[in-house]
């Protein structure tokens, strides 16, 4: 689905612009920041975060990370001594080797995530409903005007375009 672009001054724009690049990462550290001091560095956190949805190479994770190939390497090479993932021979190329979250790494993912939730629920619980859905309707239209911008803009990735606080 295409975004209609909006025709408005451009300082309107820009100042917006500047307000959310200001709000949303106070917005996330204060949703999403865990209370625990973090078990690992913030590029291993988000290397784990993309390996939840499935095993990826090495260079995949690059392209996501917008990192080069050999820092990737280094952090899995810390990930794997720390038992949260292993490299795994891909079925049809027993050269190609995937990363992977193993068993413990997706246990610790998931035990992170149900803190966030659990913290995220006990913020939400001071706004009224219609809020909380207005809320999300402008997060969902943010996110698909941004997926829009980025497939416009080749060499850019979700990662490459803000600075994220998976984690």
């Amino acid at each position: 689905m295409a975004i209609e672009t909006i025709n408005e001054p451009d300082e309107m724009i820009t100042e917006d612009a500047a307000q959310l690049e200001c709000l949303l990462p106070a917005v996330a550290r204060r949703l999403f920041t865990l209370d625990e001091v973090a078990e690992m560095p913030v590029a291993q956190l988000r290397v784990c975060s993309i390996l939840q949805s499935g095993a990826r190479s090495m260079s995949s994770l690059s392209e996501e990370l917008n990192i080069s190939v050999s820092a990737v390497t280094q952090i899995a090479d810390r990930l794997e001594k720390a038992g949260l993932v292993e490299r795994v021979a891909e079925s049809g190329d027993r050269r190609m080797r995937n990363l992977t979250l193993t068993e413990v790494g997706r246990q610790l993912m998931s035990k992170r995530r149900a803190a966030r939730v659990a913290r995220i629920s006990l913020i939400l619980r001071q706004m009224p409903r219609e809020e909380r859905e207005g809320i999300l309707r402008s997060l969902r239209a943010l996110l698909e005007a941004s997926s829009s911008v980025a497939s416009q803009s080749p060499g850019t990735t979700p990662y490459s375009m803000i600075d994220n606080g998976i984690g």
